[in-house]
């Protein structure tokens, strides 16, 4: 069965062609950095814009790259939330007139419960090994921080979420207050790589033990504390405390992701993690889990970074699932900017 997946929550319009919630015929994101960078962090309605420009190309090209028609299309999977609900509407809309005028079914996906499926993608020609429910995800995004018990592929127990701040947003206000821009993920992965870790001693927040939740709002406020320090001091942060800066701050945001999911593993007696979300395209958190699981003895399952950030495959994937069970939207279906649980 071929299923559109497509994925409007924030700031990236994207579809795919997945068949048999597994093999990925196509894959299709067009980003919006460009637009918000200049703001600093994701204007909402020039997000829902943009995506009412981009959705009909790139579905397009989805369908076109995977080499079929939508006459082949056995299923439409769409975000339903949670998300911004301009950006919500724009790919649920889209996704209802797809279907009515088809006459393909249709199903409305929880984005946060489609990013452990991910481990389980792989390219036409490629075979990989997938975890083992029951299994563990720390699912680590812009928005999100939470940890899942995978009982199925569309049963889970939600084991431990942010209180506060979610660690994407944490990397990118951390960006900004060092002056690496936005986005500042993938700015603060890099620039770390030139810093000492140990050059701050940045708090470790809400690390009692067997409590699962996270909090990074405090350790924001120990890098502004820092920075601001530096400039009442120096008058400016010169390129090597920057470099320091990020990579204490990795480390610490690193650390705490890293033993929530180690002790995830050890209370439920699941040997098999999945990290995933668009943090985990993160290089020293993808070291550090790997490492540190394999001491221990799990394993551990990181998708590609192209299917950790915002995706329609993943989407498509839990989709396939759903309707299997006979889990088919209605037009009357609405966008739900937040989903009860997370």
């Amino acid at each position: 069965m071929l299923v559109l997946g497509i994925e409007s929550s924030c700031d990236d319009t994207a579809a795919a062609v997945v068949e048999d919630g597994r093999k990925v015929l196509s894959s299709v994101v067009s980003s919006q950095d460009d637009i918000h960078a200049k703001y600093g962090g994701i204007v909402p309605e020039l997000a829902s814009r943009r995506h009412i420009e981009s959705i009909i190309p790139v579905v397009r090209e989805a369908i076109d790259r995977a080499g079929v028609t939508l006459g082949d299309i056995g299923g439409i999977a769409v975000t339903q939330g949670p998300g911004l609900v301009g950006s919500l509407l724009v790919g649920l809309s889209f996704a209802k007139s797809l279907s009515y005028a088809t006459g393909v079914p249709f199903t409305g996906v929880n984005h946060i419960e489609s990013h452990p499926l991910a481990a389980f993608l792989h390219e036409k020609d490629e075979e990989k090994n997938a975890p083992s429910f029951p299994f563990v995800s720390l699912i680590v995004s812009g928005g999100h921080t939470t940890l899942l018990l995978m009982e199925s592929f569309t049963s889970y127990r939600i084991l431990g979420q942010t209180i506060d701040d979610a660690a994407g947003e944490a990397f990118d206000k951390v960006a900004k207050l060092i002056g690496l821009g936005y986005p500042g993920g993938a700015a603060i992965d890099a620039l770390a790589k030139e810093g000492d870790a140990n050059a701050f001693a940045f708090t470790r927040p809400h690390m009692a033990r067997r409590n699962l939740d996270f909090s990074f709002s405090g350790l924001k406020t120990a890098v502004l504390t820092a920075v601001r320090s530096i400039e009442k001091e120096d008058g400016a942060i010169v390129d090597r405390k920057r470099a320091d800066i990020a990579a204490s701050f990795q480390e610490a945001a690193v650390d705490v992701l890293v033993a929530k999911a180690l002790w995830a593993l050890e209370e439920t007696g699941a040997t098999d993690l999945v990290v995933a979300g668009g943090v985990a395209c993160n290089s020293r958190l993808r070291e550090r889990v790997a490492g540190e699981a394999a001491k221990k003895g799990f394993n551990i399952f990181i998708p590609a970074p192209c299917y950790c950030s915002d995706n329609g495959a993943m989407i498509a994937a839990l989709g396939y699932r759903q309707m299997q069970n006979g889990n088919k939207g209605t037009l009357d279906m609405n966008a739900l900017p937040t989903w009860e649980g997370f």
